[in-house]
């Protein structure tokens, strides 16, 4: 198992940008983003062009990883793959193959997706479509010996009242797109508001055999807020989808997951993927170096928790000095009394 991060928060940094940080904070491995060129939200990136990926740039891409000692967990393009627009559906079916090819050309096990809704559609209606759309895109992948797998962040900003529209967000839907083919991507930070317990559901999904990656990411619940707004969040005074008004993201070490747990229940499975860092905090984020102090956190909450291989172990203690000074010391905790300043 090894540490990595999610490059989609750094869209300001170049590939070789990340790739040279990365060891320097402790981080073994990247999960590579790869949107359509051109996307401006804060949370996608095009750091892999996998429209215009040619072999030049296979053997480019694959030299600076090994040459800052770096692995491709997987790679990431997560779009609405049952969008109720068809000519919007097959343009993000044409992208996702593209990541698979580009994934089966580096050598990478895994590309990450989420399932998608039709938000003009009840949910017995998506799943028909799933079951008709879904299948021959993992078989496009299995052809190629790559795996696709689905996020379970339940992506309630896709739907105009906030609800679920990534069909991918509880155990139960897990094992049903099992049946399609594809695997999971565990963010335990999506299920805790959900009411769903973030270990026992990583153990079902460890025992069913259909987990892939894990992304680590945390949350921060204000109880006496929903206790306001209901688990569904803000009505009258919502300003967006995701303004939910009492739960917000955060990096690993600044919410509420035990993450000593998670990890312990991934070895004790004999978990073989990667755990790369989500970073989606809005307290360690809006600018990048207050991202990259986040990425920092995060590689100091999980980094003693993963064991390392005597290679890289060599490599960080000869960096620990120039880690703890961008760190600049132990950084405070938020907060818990200002929760909600800042959307989720």
């Amino acid at each position: 198992m090894k540490l990595g991060l999610l490059t989609a928060a750094l869209g300001q940094m170049s590939l070789e940008q990340i790739a040279a940080w990365a060891p320097q904070v402790g981080y073994q491995a990247l999960e590579v983003a790869a949107w359509p060129v051109g996307s401006e939200h804060v949370h996608q990136a095009a750091h892999l062009d996998v429209v215009g990926l040619t072999a030049d740039e296979v053997a480019r891409v694959s030299e600076l990883m090994d040459g800052h000692g770096l692995t491709i967990s997987a790679v990431t393009y997560c779009g609405n793959n049952l969008h109720c627009d068809r000519a919007e559906r097959d343009r993000v079916h044409r992208h996702l193959r593209a990541c698979v090819d580009a994934a089966a050309a580096l050598g990478v096990r895994h590309v990450t997706t989420f399932i998608g809704r039709d938000v003009t559609l009840p949910v017995a209606d998506n799943l028909k479509q799933a079951e008709q759309y879904l299948p021959p895109l993992a078989r496009y992948a299995a052809d190629r010996g790559v795996r696709l797998l689905a996020e379970n962040c339940p992506m309630e900003g896709w739907h105009p009242d906030g609800y679920p529209a990534n069909l991918a967000y509880s155990p139960e839907l897990w094992d049903w797109m099992a049946d399609l083919g594809f695997g999971l991507t565990y963010d335990p930070s999506h299920l805790p508001w959900l009411g769903i317990d973030p270990l026992d559901a990583l153990e079902h999904a460890l025992h069913a055999g259909i987990v892939g990656h894990v992304q680590a990411k945390d949350i921060q619940i204000d109880e006496r807020a929903r206790t306001r707004y209901g688990v569904f969040g803000k009505t009258a005074g919502r300003t967006s989808p995701t303004d939910v008004g009492w739960w917000r993201y955060r990096v690993p070490g600044r919410g509420q997951l035990d993450w000593n747990q998670i990890i312990d229940a991934l070895y004790a499975a004999g978990y073989d993927g990667d755990v790369a860092v989500e970073h989606e905090d809005p307290v360690w984020g809006g600018t990048l170096d207050k991202t990259l102090q986040g990425m920092q956190i995060a590689a100091h909450t999980l980094r003693p928790l993963i064991v390392t291989e005597p290679g890289l172990r060599n490599r960080q203690t000869a960096t620990g000095a120039e880690k703890d000074r961008d760190l600049g010391g132990d950084q405070p905790s938020a907060d818990a009394g200002s929760v909600m300043s800042a959307s989720p």
